[in-house]
């Protein structure tokens, strides 16, 4: 053979890096021993892995959010990443939340230099908000996230997906086992562009494991942990459930509006967000459909109980699903063939080929701020100090027909509807109606939407009315006070710099 290689590669010089055949293993070693050919992948420590993956100074690690409140996962790796001695690394986690305070321990010994997230709530927003970090963290939307990774902006060395349970190969789901968080939305898109995947999973059950929302050939290595997250802790926070009578309110005269838009005829599709009002819209909003006779098409986005509910009373066809955002919505992803699990990527990208959210007609969306302008922020505070995210924002705003806020005027005495927003997440042209508890602002560039919201009696106002009615209540805000530096980057969802978030004075 080594001659007829010889005589060939003579023959054809381009083919001179063709390799000549040795043993039937020589690439696949693990095929020749039964037990190793199943256990190859499995690893009996997070700690193993690492070393594994080759994961050095100054690369890229990433995570998702699935269990919001509840993960167990993003603390745990880091704090063996930093025991390991590995430092000046680039955080990729899809999102990070109260929970992960103690990454400003990491942040200050240098372990964690760079982050890229949708948002940060807590401590640790607190602590960069106020100068902790040298170099801006870099805030985008769920899809905007997938575009910057597509693009090698976000280049991904090692992922670390929390499962509920995987097989032997890897193929893992959240919708099995004992801790399910449902959709692995986030998580799918790291599976497909890191360089190396290690799962960690509670349970290791018998190939196949299906629904694989994260398959075989993606994952390097598996680790076996006690636990990867609380899905008792998913809805809780920005995803919480509502009883109080103002945020109800709101809720109700958002399905009035969606009602009375034009957009609510047979086999409309909506996506209701993870805020208060927006997630209580949905019950009355099913009443109205009941009423009218009308099913949805399907409903997409971060998914809830109230949506199940529709969908299992027939009034939503299909459920399209990036994030589970409580228990009913994961256990639903598990039993209803109609319930769809979905990445990021297919849900928002707007690099993508196609994107779900281009298919919504209506979408309800919360916000912190909204200015005369309809600019809408979701991540800063009435204090300049971040504690919110940009989430899918911005990406269902681009793509759904009809953009709906809901917001109380004012909170604690802050008023919501300000002059200008401190920080810009969603541009207000992709903005149509507000919706709070002292009337309904609609968008002068949505001509049609004022005529039939006036003629259905609703509480109609312009936002400027809105904005002196939050003064009188709670005077003129004064100006935050900021420093020069620059401790954030808003990215929208194309990846360009909408916004900047500069360092809270002291």
């Amino acid at each position: 053979m080594k001659n007829t290689i010889a005589t060939l590669v003579k023959q054809c010089p381009e083919l001179e890096n063709l390799k000549l055949f040795s043993t039937p293993f020589a690439t696949t070693p693990y095929l020749a021993d039964a037990n190793e050919k199943h256990t190859r992948k499995l690893i009996n420590s997070i700690e193993e892995a690492i070393k594994a993956s080759g994961l050095k100074d100054g690369m890229t690690i990433s995570f998702h959010h699935a269990f919001r409140e509840g993960d167990k996962t993003i603390n745990k790796v880091i704090d063996i990443i930093a025991g390991m001695g590995i430092k000046d690394l680039t955080l990729a986690s899809s999102s990070l939340l109260s929970c992960n305070t103690p990454l400003i321990e990491h942040i200050k010994n240098g372990v964690i230099t760079i982050i890229y997230t949708s948002g940060m709530r807590g401590e640790l927003a607190d602590a960069i908000s106020h100068g902790l970090m040298k170099k801006p963290i870099q805030i985008h939307s769920h899809g905007g996230r997938v575009n910057l990774i597509q693009k090698g902006e976000i280049n991904i060395d090692v992922a670390f997906l929390g499962v509920s349970t995987s097989d032997e190969f890897g193929n893992a789901n959240g919708i099995s086992g004992k801790s399910r968080c449902g959709s692995l939305g986030y998580a799918m898109v790291d599976a497909q562009y890191a360089r190396k995947v290690i799962l960690l999973t509670e349970s290791i059950t018998a190939f196949p494991n299906t629904p694989a929302s994260i398959r075989q050939d993606q994952v390097d290595y598996i680790v076996k942990v006690d636990q990867v997250g609380d899905p008792s802790k998913i809805s809780v926070g920005a995803a919480r459930i509502t009883k109080n009578p103002r945020e109800l309110m709101i809720a109700r005269y958002a399905a009035d509006v969606i009602e009375n838009s034009g957009y609510f005829e047979q086999g409309f599709s909506i996506q209701t967000g993870s805020g208060a009002s927006a997630t209580a819209c949905t019950r009355y909003l099913g009443e109205k459909m009941l009423r009218k006779g009308i099913t949805a098409s399907f409903a997409l986005g971060g998914i809830t109980e109230g949506i199940v509910a529709l969908h299992e009373q027939g009034l939503i066809d299909k459920i399209i699903d990036t994030q589970s955002f409580d228990n009913a919505a994961g256990i639903s992803l598990g039993k209803n063939p109609n319930h769809i699990e979905i990445s990021t990527n297919i849900y928002a990208n707007p690099a993508s080929k196609a994107a779900c959210v281009d298919q919504l007609d209506v979408t309800i969306l919360s916000a912190l701020e909204i200015d005369l302008d309809f600019n809408v922020n979701v991540l800063t505070g009435s204090d300049g100090v971040m504690r919110g995210a940009s989430g899918g924002h911005c990406d269902s705003a681009a793509g759904a027909n009809l953009k709906i806020i809901v917001a109380p005027l004012i909170r604690s005495r802050i008023p919501t509807v300000v002059r200008n927003v401190t920080t810009i997440v969603t541009p207000g042209q992709n903005i149509d109606v507000l919706i709070t508890d002292h009337g309904i602002a609609v968008n002068p560039k949505r001509p049609e939407l004022i005529e039939r919201l006036t003629a259905a009696k609703l509480p109609v106002t312009s936002i400027e009315k809105l904005y002196e009615r939050a003064v009188s209540l709670t005077g003129e805000p004064k100006p935050i006070k900021f420093t020069d530096r620059i401790v954030g980057v808003v990215r929208y969802r194309d990846g360009s710099v909408i916004d900047i978030v500069k360092q809270v004075q002291k």
